[in-house]
């Protein structure tokens, strides 16, 4: 039984090395290849090429590296002449997997797509792709397993695989220990700069702005930063030299997590790891800076009311969140007073970590892997383990 990936966010990373080790828990004689990143490969995973490294959003980000995707390209089609895998599966990244999707059809190989686009925010044309390359969607979000559906593409509801990382991630005790030594009685404010280099470059700077404001009215509180690698922190650390600001910043790689169990408030760049914060029950401000061509399309193609999944969820603002052009001093005041209205005032902190509370209990729920798992069995029939079977 051999499963081909291809994934190319560093979340889909983590989401499709879960399931990888799931299937080979269930699946006797599974194998997996294709194109991911480090986690994958830790799990098992054969991986030809690390296709997160190269995950950037936006025409502009894409048309540099442009020369890169059309060698990978070619080589996916021969991966799978080569190796001829029993189904193809592609988590979120649709700009360069609905070229591997097509060369998979091509082969008459099934194509599964996990995380599937959000065509029901923007670009609805793309449905006829869905219906033409896809054989099956795992959703994880009710209403769009529903709207799927209602268009004619079969999808499974598999939940959000990010509750199953976070219920599985044991905290850093340690750390958590430290840190709180080191600033007793200091308020934390938890910094997410975003988990592609192209984020961190846009919106650092809007953080840091806002960081200013807020160490003025409040001069001992901590700015912790939650990098994602070593590159995201050290180009926040290069921005930060460059613009001189003498801030009481601690930059920290690999937990996320942790910040977020001491934080008071986040300030956060828009991404999956909202529903980390989510279920930490963290206020947060959320952000999300694009350049003039993006902001441009996304006036012109996007359906959706807001760009975080709680609130996309929740259908209202449960975070209060900002899309920027540049960087706008009303908007930065904006932002500010937000979370300065959290940090000042602890019954409004209390009031809007209730409602956080309220929507992460309906939704927080681990499983997805499993149900993914589950889905491809029976969707390809592979035989399992006695003792692993599932009851979805």
């Amino acid at each position: 039984m051999h499963l081909f990936l291809s994934v190319g966010e560093p979340s889909g990373d983590l989401h499709a090395a879960k399931l990888v080790s799931e299937l080979q828990r269930r699946v006797p004689g599974f194998r997996s290849s294709g194109l991911g990143g480090p986690q994958m490969e830790q799990a098992g995973c054969r991986v030809h090429f690390r296709l997160t490294d190269l995950a950037v959003m936006g025409f502009f980000a894409v048309l540099p590296m442009l020369g890169r995707f059309l060698g990978v390209l070619r080589q996916v089609g021969r991966w799978l002449d080569e190796d001829r895998p029993d189904a193809v599966l592609l988590v979120d990244f649709p700009g360069f997997n609905w070229w591997v999707a097509r060369a998979a059809r091509r082969r008459g190989i099934p194509v599964i797509y996990m995380m599937p686009p959000q065509i029901w925010a923007w670009g609805g044309w793309r449905i006829h792709k869905m219906r033409r390359l896809v054989q099956l969607a795992l959703c994880p979000l009710e209403f769009e397993q529903e709207w799927y559906t209602a268009q004619q593409v079969k999808a499974r509801l598999i939940g959000h695989p990010f509750f199953d990382e976070v219920a599985q991630r044991k905290l850093d005790e340690d750390f958590l220990t430290q840190q709180r030594a080191v600033g007793a009685g200091r308020p934390v404010i938890a910094i997410l700069p975003g988990s592609r280099t192209q984020e961190v470059r846009a919106n650092f700077p809007v953080q840091l702005e806002v960081m200013e404001r807020l160490h003025r009215q409040f001069p001992d509180a901590r700015f912790l930063i939650a990098s994602y690698k070593d590159r995201q922190r050290e180009l926040c650390e290069g921005i930060l030299a460059e613009r001189g600001t003498n801030l009481p910043l601690e930059f920290h790689v690999g937990k996320v997590a942790e910040i977020l169990q001491l934080g008071q408030v986040c300030l956060m760049v828009s991404g999956s790891v909202s529903l980390e914060v989510l279920t930490r029950q963290v206020p947060a401000v959320v952000l999300y800076r694009v350049g003039w061509v993006n902001w441009i399309l996304g006036r012109m193609l996007i359906r959706c009311p807001f760009i975080s999944l709680p609130n996309l969820i929740a259908k209202r603002k449960i975070f209060p969140e900002y899309v920027l052009r540049t960087i706008d001093p009303q908007v930065i005041d904006q932002m500010t007073a937000d979370l300065a209205g959290w940090l000042s005032d602890s019954a409004a902190r209390a009031r809007q970590q209730s409602e956080i509370a309220s929507l992460a209990a309906t939704l927080a729920s681990p499983g997805a892997t499993q149900r993914a798992a589950q889905a491809l069995i029976e969707e390809m029939g592979w035989p399992v383990r006695e003792q692993t079977r599932f009851a979805a």
